[in-house]
């Protein structure tokens, strides 16, 4: 039996959707990019990431092996970044170092955002003496300077890397519990929330349900702006030489190194100085591009004029 006119058209409009849905997204993408330069940061992080990953592949040698008789050479097309004090080529040390500063800044941001994400929740949530010593203990926290009270729990922890993380987590929990505390307070003044309260329903499924979804992308931006800091301040401790432990690479192990060549050999420190600063610049302009479209408050975007 044939099918009516209007249903057959139909019918090719919902088989043609997918496919200009996929178009129209695109399209969006390459619109927001063509708006907002500071989002191809974002496709230069994910090229480091991936060069953090597949390091044992891209990298031309293998990081720990030393040449004496090729120690202290400058740039060349063999070694593109030229070779440290003891031979080993620096460009692969360079790679293998994204390894260790993404992964303790990423454990850093991930342990210190839930543990104070969890502080924050409970203070706000249940106010009273909660609220009062989660609130004495943030403070307590913050009246340390982060780098230096991060600096003395490495050393009594002792150097490595899981202790820098720990230590970095530690001193950054008060960010994310009075980020989290304020918007929380926020959330429990609307309406459905005291509606959810007046019918009885668990704290828990408010919490997950209704006050978790409203505050997480400002503590996504939070963690994506945060993180910057975390590799920063995993550097500075690396390079006081209290990070991975040599033979490992780092980055701030690798500067502190070739300070001692910076008047001989100057290019020693190009390497992860340049890493360094792509990562955290990288992760400052598309931190800042991320909170400009996640915050409904900045009207950046939307007065934007149009090319």
């Amino acid at each position: 039996m044939a099918l009516p006119t209007d249903v057959r058209e139909e019918a090719q409009v919902l088989e043609v959707r997918p496919g200009m849905m996929s178009g129209q997204r695109l399209a969006r993408l390459m619109k927001a990019f063509q708006q907002d330069p500071r989002l191809w940061f974002g496709v230069v992080l994910v090229i480091l990431g991936g060069a953090a990953i597949f390091a044992p592949v891209i990298s031309p040698y293998p990081p720990l092996a030393y040449h004496p008789d090729i120690a202290t050479q400058g740039p060349s097309w063999a070694h593109l970044l030229g070779t440290d004090a003891l031979g080993r080529d620096q460009l692969s040390r360079v790679i293998y170092g994204t390894r260790i500063s993404l992964s303790v800044a990423l454990a850093t941001i991930l342990m210190g955002g839930l543990c104070g994400t969890l502080l924050g929740l409970l203070a706000a949530y249940f106010r009273g003496w909660v609220d009062q010593v989660i609130t004495m203990v943030v403070d307590t926290i913050l009246s340390f300077p982060g780098l230096v009270l991060a600096l003395a729990i490495v050393a009594a922890l002792g150097p490595s890397i899981l202790n820098l993380a720990l230590a970095l987590a530690f001193v950054r929990i008060p960010l994310y519990a009075r980020l989290a505390r304020g918007q929380t307070l926020q959330i429990m003044a609307q309406d459905y929330v005291v509606a959810s309260q007046a019918c009885g329903t668990r704290s828990w499924k408010i919490i997950l349900r209704h006050i978790l979804p409203n505050i997480f992308s400002p503590l996504l931006v939070q963690a994506t702006i945060s993180i910057a800091f975390a590799i920063l301040n995993e550097a500075v401790l690396s390079f006081l030489g209290l990070g991975p432990q040599p033979p490992t690479p780092d980055w701030g192990s690798m500067i502190s190194d070739a300070q001692v060549y910076l008047r001989s050999d100057p290019w020693m420190m190009l390497g992860p100085a340049l890493a360094l600063v792509l990562v955290v610049l990288s992760l400052n302009l598309f931190g800042d591009a991320v909170r400009d479209r996640l915050d409904p408050r900045d009207m950046t975007g939307v007065m934007r004029p149009k090319a």
